[in-house]
């Protein structure tokens, strides 16, 4: 990671722990917001062995692999990264009022990008495929958070929900799906738009 980029989560990080998340337990009090997320379950690029990952020592990239599926229904997996230069993972849950108040900035940042430069994508931590998403799908209507959602499954237990230590958490990955770093907490979106600005940049 750059010595911008991680000025930059430094940054967001400061400013994401004097607001607050939810635990990842429970739907209890907010607590604080950590600091940098975990990195997410570390799997082989296409095509490679995990054997065939360099060690930490290299400073290898973090890849992940998932399948899920979005309120439409659409088939969602990991090469959906290759579809724009920068893409924000946010992890959320139905009970996390930090998530919710969030998540009308994140859908003007959706709209505000062209898709091939930027793009966000929600997963929802506490509904999982097969409920009744109908919860779900009035709180995207009533934040505006119009870009996909994905519902929580094994895959993305694996891949993602596994490093959440409570939400919101978010993940960003670049065109090529590897993970750039990641913040625990919830944030305006003035602040998203400086580390967004910042990771384009690199």
């Amino acid at each position: 990671m750059s010595k911008r980029l991680t000025v930059l989560l430094g940054h967001l990080m400061l400013t994401a722990a004097l607001l607050c998340g939810c635990g990842g337990d429970s739907g209890g009090p907010a607590v604080g917001a950590a600091p940098e997320a975990e990195p997410p379950a570390v799997t082989a690029p296409e095509g490679e062995s995990q054997e065939a990952l360099p060690s930490e020592e290299e400073a290898a990239p973090i890849y992940i692999t998932f399948e899920g599926t979005d309120l439409e229904g659409n088939a969602v997996s990991q090469e959906v990264f290759a579809q724009s230069g920068l893409t924000m993972v946010n992890v959320w849950a139905t009970y996390c009022n930090p998530c919710l108040s969030e998540m009308p900035g994140l859908g003007e940042l959706a709209a505000e990008y062209d898709p091939s430069e930027f793009q966000i994508i929600g997963v929802v931590s506490d509904v999982r495929e097969g409920e009744d998403q109908t919860p779900v799908e009035d709180l995207v209507q009533e934040t505006g958070a119009d870009y996909p959602h994905l519902l929580a499954n094994a895959s993305l237990d694996q891949a993602l929900l596994s490093s959440v230590s409570g939400v919101p958490t978010t993940f960003f990955f670049d065109g090529e799906g590897a993970y750039l770093g990641g913040v625990v907490g919830a944030a305006e979106k003035s602040y998203w738009e400086e580390l967004i600005h910042g990771l384009l940049e690199e």
